[in-house]
């Protein structure tokens, strides 16, 4: 959280977090994650241009690695020391630490780490103006950030190449580092997303506050129409006036009935879209960013190993798992990856999604019989994203809770719609228990069928097994 508001310049409150994530680990005695948070916490104040008091912290830190004698916080001490003297213009302070992280970076063969280190040495001589070591530093830098596809430090280093090569005078090689540069696809989530969701949220309360606003103004005029009748007319009159008052009565109801349905419409779309996208954003986070980071984690263990001599066979094996640790890893994060976004979805439709989906449950668990029909040109994109995760909600619930061998689905589109039916042999469950009901997730698959305006039913007793059906109309 610290660095989630500190990224997004709420620097007290990013302050604050620190502080308190450091209280905690003072009481665990957790000198190693004490020393990481001072790191973090001086990067507050090189914000705040506390250049002091980041120094202070910094300098904290690094007295604790040394004391555990722990070379790749040492190196991470340094490079934070080095970066804030180079904000500071002292040079010579600035390199002498960078050059240390980076020397103690090379005796650890620690690739990404050094790339890092070659890219802030570019910098504090781009600042010196050395524009020749400076160019240098960057693309030493490049080679290493291009063996690890580490988009987001090539992006960051074309960019200052750029800037250094139109100092210079050389404006082709500038422009042409532009290029590099906007040709990288940007693999950090900016914030972009999150300030959209923000602002739908607060246009969704904006207008919530105009339909209270609108029920308030028709109570108030329901009242005025009451008294005009009463002073102005006769018996005879009043009789007709409430008539008419009724009349308006029942017409406001339905409006603001209306009303609300929309924006309930409205919100619920919000949020499954929302929700989507999230989802199609972490998912290219786990893949793009968090995946080709453990790949470039076992590439640099396995180029390790040649260079270890083992004492025994024990530690050779020891260290072969650790390896395969982190390729199950590297294979877990494809697998969260494409359950969240599958590229068979996005790619062939509705039909081969829910396949490849079915295909990856183990059929000794659970017996899986699919029937399609109709399915062959793709449907609407929100149609497709719903049933799915309709379907992939039903089965989950069908292995989480149902106990049953055997599960029967089919997914038909005729001129009518797409009907779909999911049916186990499971030990089933008393559909008129509310409490139940809604805590195996069927309010949540009812909620998604209704935004695409379809049904759903259940039919379920005790030791009878389940069957949902669902039927959506086709968007005219």
């Amino acid at each position: 959280m610290g660095k989630l508001y500190r990224k997004t310049r709420d620097l007290d409150r990013s302050l604050q977090m620190y502080n308190e994530a450091y209280e905690i680990y003072k009481k665990l005695n957790n000198e190693s994650e004490m020393a990481t948070i001072l790191n973090e916490s001086g990067v507050v104040f090189e914000y705040k241009e506390d250049f002091a008091e980041a120094i202070n912290r910094y300098k904290s830190s690094l007295a604790i690695r040394e004391k555990l004698k722990d070379e790749v916080g040492i190196a991470y001490s340094y490079n934070f020391l080095g970066g804030v003297y180079t904000i500071q213009k002292k040079f010579k302070e600035a390199e002498d630490y960078l050059i240390k992280s980076l020397e103690l970076r090379k005796k650890l063969k620690d690739s990404f780490a050094i790339a890092l280190s070659y890219s802030d040495l570019g910098y504090m001589y781009k600042e010196q103006a050395d524009y020749t070591r400076a160019a240098d530093q960057y693309n030493l830098s490049n080679i290493l950030a291009e063996k690890m596809r580490y988009a987001e430090l090539l992006q960051a280093n074309f960019r200052e190449l750029a800037a250094i090569a139109e100092k210079t005078g050389n404006f082709a090689l500038s422009l042409a580092y532009y290029k590099k540069q906007a040709s990288l696809k940007d693999s950090i989530y900016s914030g972009d997303k999150m300030k959209q969701i923000e602002q739908l949220n607060a246009k969704y309360q904006t207008e919530k506050k105009e339909q209270q606003l609108k029920l308030q103004d028709a109570e108030i005029t329901k009242k005025n129409y009451l008294l005009g009748g009463l002073i102005a007319v006769t018996v005879l009159l009043i009789f007709a006036g409430f008539s008419f008052y009724y009349r308006r009565q029942i017409q406001n109801r339905m409006h603001l009935q209306a009303e609300v349905m929309k924006q309930q419409d409205m919100a619920t779309k919000a949020i499954i879209t929302a929700e989507e996208n999230e989802r199609k954003r972490i998912a290219a986070e786990l893949h793009d960013g968090v995946g080709q980071m453990m790949s470039a984690a076992k590439m640099n263990l396995s180029a390790f190993e040649n260079d270890i001599q083992f004492k025994d066979e024990a530690q050779k094996i020891t260290f072969e798992k650790l390896i395969g640790l982190v390729d199950e890893s590297c294979k877990e994060i494809r697998s969260v990856s494409h359950q969240m976004m599958p590229n068979a979805l996005l790619k062939s439709g509705l039909a081969s999604a829910v396949k490849e989906f079915l295909d990856k449950i183990d059929n000794r668990i659970i017996k899986i019989n699919l029937h399609t029909e109709g399915l062959q040109e793709r449907l609407d994109s929100n149609t497709e994203t719903v049933l799915y995760r309709v379907i992939q909600e039903c089965v989950n619930n069908v292995i989480k809770h149902s106990g049953a061998n055997n599960l029967d689905i089919s997914l038909i589109k005729d001129a009518d719609g797409i009907a779909a039916t999911v049916e186990d042999n499971g030990r089933g469950f008393d559909i008129n228990d509310k409490q139940k009901f809604e805590g195996i997730g069927l309010k949540n698959i009812s909620s998604r069928v209704a935004f695409l305006k379809g049904t759903v039913d259940f039919d379920s007793s005790p030791g009878k097994g389940t069957l949902v059906a669902i039927h959506v109309p086709i968007a005219g």
